[in-house]
């Protein structure tokens, strides 16, 4: 196998690069061109109005706002999906701390009727 010589182009004879290509008008070689400049995945911001999320019912008006994006074309479905799913955690983390403060109530209560109980004699009769 014949090995290049330091500082030598392992393409001697010489191919044309991509952007020669595009100039003269290879499709092929202008998709490879545009996909350097703006890669494929890469995901732009979508600027549009979200209202404020702070419980369940402003989570529905926040998949409604979506939804009326993605009608109007403003939002591509793409985008609305991950904007959903993020929707969707901040959903969950709603939900856990709503659950975890009437859990704490009705540990409080519990306790509070177990201390009264106690005091009123109920529990020894």
């Amino acid at each position: 196998m014949p090995q290049f010589q330091k500082g030598q182009s392992g393409n001697p004879v010489g191919r044309k690069r991509a952007a020669q290509l595009a100039e003269e008008g290879n499709v092929a070689a202008i998709r490879i061109c545009m996909n350097r400049l703006s890669p494929v995945g890469q995901h732009n911001p979508v600027a549009f109005e979200l209202p404020p999320i702070h419980s369940t019912q402003d989570c529905l008006r926040a998949t409604s706002a979506i939804l009326t994006g993605i009608a109007s074309g403003d939002i591509a479905p793409s985008a609305a999906l991950q904007i959903a799913r993020v929707i969707d955690v901040h959903l969950r983390a709603i939900s856990t701390n709503d659950l975890e403060a009437r859990m704490t109530k009705l540990e409080k209560d519990r306790a509070n009727s177990a201390a009264q109980d106690v005091a009123g004699g109920e529990i020894f009769r």
